[in-house]
């Protein structure tokens, strides 16, 4: 992050620090996987808990992702800027939505999640570049996460021993 956007930003103000992945975002390079992989302790701690709360978990993330991260996007005076990542984390949750936690399918899910975030196939770049605030920022990666979330329910399907590796 270059020095001028840092000074907007601190961890001690707890919408910053939610936005900024508790830190993750803060990784000077890839700040997305690395804001990806912040999810993956929360995603854990999470197999113990029913669907509905899963569910609810996800949209609750999701919806205060969008103050989250437009307040700190404001604050920044910069639009997604890329250490903001509560976008990811969210994304990630919607990912594993149905999907049963393992090793396996943390690993499969988060490639996937990766791959469609970073290339952005329709309609995620398109959203990408033309909505703006802490709606845009938030949904393309929600995107990304669901279709995340079809290729592992496709894999579990017609596939099923990809998530059995590990």
């Amino acid at each position: 992050m270059q020095p001028e956007y840092r000074a907007r930003v601190s961890l001690k103000n707890p919408i910053h620090f939610l936005a900024l992945g508790f830190g993750s975002g803060l990784v000077p390079f890839m700040p997305g996987t690395f804001g990806s992989l912040a999810a993956l302790p929360l995603l854990l701690l999470c197999t113990q808990v029913s669907i509905i709360s899963f569910i609810a978990l996800t949209l609750i993330f999701s919806v205060v992702g969008i103050y989250l991260c437009g307040k700190t996007a404001d604050d920044m005076q910069v639009h997604d800027h890329g250490s903001i990542v509560w976008d990811e984390i969210a994304g990630m949750f919607v990912t594993f939505l149905f999907i049963p936690l393992s090793a396996s399918s943390l690993l499969v899910g988060f490639l996937l999640f990766r791959l469609f975030d970073i290339l952005k196939p329709w309609p995620i770049g398109i959203i990408d570049k033309r909505l703006h605030g802490g709606t845009g920022i938030m949904l393309d990666d929600i995107l990304a996460g669901a279709m995340a979330c079809g290729c592992l329910h496709m894999l579990m399907l017609f596939w099923p021993a990809v998530l059995k590796i590990f």
